[in-house]
This record gives structure tokens, C-alpha cells and sequence, in this order.
């Protein structure tokens, strides 16, 4: 019975995270159909400080790359050509959750919820068994950039131009659907 009780957990795990869908190119803002989204924030004439955060089936990559394409994205509209990252950062915020039909109870027990609706009690602990345990991860990245006009500096490993950023990112970008 605890076999069936822990596949309809896991079921229910997975069919939960399935609902959510990777944090599209958008910008940050509460209420949006997915979490996370880019912000950016002028800090002089020619510098901004660019942030693109995931949700938890957002991989590393995919935050990284829209960190770019935001920049290259920001660079173009102002006016500017090319741009560099003058400080660069990925942070990664990781969570390990326990199913809390699984959970630690009083005393070092666990209370569960049978598969057929029966209460119980069991041993619970890392030795036993008996909970579920997922982690989780979400990524945020975040650049300070300097953008500049005229053509890019070839010796700057740094600088990139912003429209080929923005033409060889843009197919892999994928906006929030309506």
C-alpha cells in the first residue's frame, strides 16, 4: 500500500510541475501567465544594469541567453551599436522540498494519507524511506553594461555587436503566448 500511496505522490508532483511552463522573453511583472520575465535600470548616459530571471523549469542557458538578447535588445533602441558587460553574475537559487504527504510528524514520525483514505502512522527518516523529496532550482541573471557607438572593437573579447546578438538569439527566443 505504501507503494501506491508514493506513486500517486510522484504522480502528482510531476503532473503539478508540468503545468508550468519556462519563463518566456517578457518583462518582469506580477500577474504574467508565467513567472520571472527581464528588467533593466539606467544608471548613466551609456550604462545599464540588466536583470532576466527564470522560474523553476527555466534552464541556465536559456536565462543567460535572454540576459544577452535583452541587452543587445536595449543597446539597439537607445541608439547605441555595440555593448559590453562590465560585471556579470548567474545566481542560482536552489530549494529541496518533502512531499508533505510525507512529511516529518511529532517524535520523528511521519503522517501519511493512504491511497483508499485511511490515516496512518509510520516511520519516517532518511533511513526508512517514506518521503518524497524534489528539488528545485531557478536562475537569475544579471549584467551591468556599457554600450557604445560605432563599429565593435575587434581586440575587446568583451564587446559584442548588438544586431548580430539580436540575429543569431532571436531564434531561439520564445515570447509568452496570449
Amino acid at each position: 500500500m505504501k507503494i501506491n500511496a508514493a506513486i500517486a505522490a510522484i504522480g502528482l508532483v510531476v503532473g503539478l510541475s508540468a503545468c508550468e511552463t519556462a519563463t518566456p522573453y517578457q518583462p518582469l511583472r506580477s500577474g504574467a501567465q508565467a513567472s520571472g520575465g527581464f528588467t533593466d535600470q539606467r544608471l548613466d548616459q551609456n550604462h545599464f544594469r540588466v536583470t532576466f530571471q527564470g522560474n523553476t523549469v527555466t534552464p541556465r542557458e536559456t536565462v543567460e541567453s535572454y540576459l544577452l538578447y535583452r541587452a543587445a535588445e536595449l543597446t539597439v533602441s537607445q541608439g547605441f551599436d555595440w555593448f559590453e558587460t562590465a560585471d556579470r553574475h548567474t545566481e542560482r537559487d536552489r530549494q529541496t522540498y518533502i512531499d508533505p504527504l510525507y512529511g516529518p510528524g511529532p517524535y520523528g514520525y511521519g503522517f501519511w494519507w493512504r491511497a483508499w483514505g485511511g490515516y496512518g502512522w509510520g516511520a519516517w527518516g532518511p533511513y526508512w524511506g517514506d518521503a518524497t523529496v524534489e528539488t528545485v532550482q531557478k536562475f537569475q541573471a544579471s549584467a551591468e553594461i556599457v554600450m557604445q557607438h560605432g563599429p565593435k572593437p575587434v581586440t575587446d573579447p568583451k564587446a559584442l555587436d548588438a544586431r548580430e546578438v539580436l540575429a543569431n538569439l532571436a531564434p531561439k527566443i520564445q515570447r509568452p503566448t496570449r
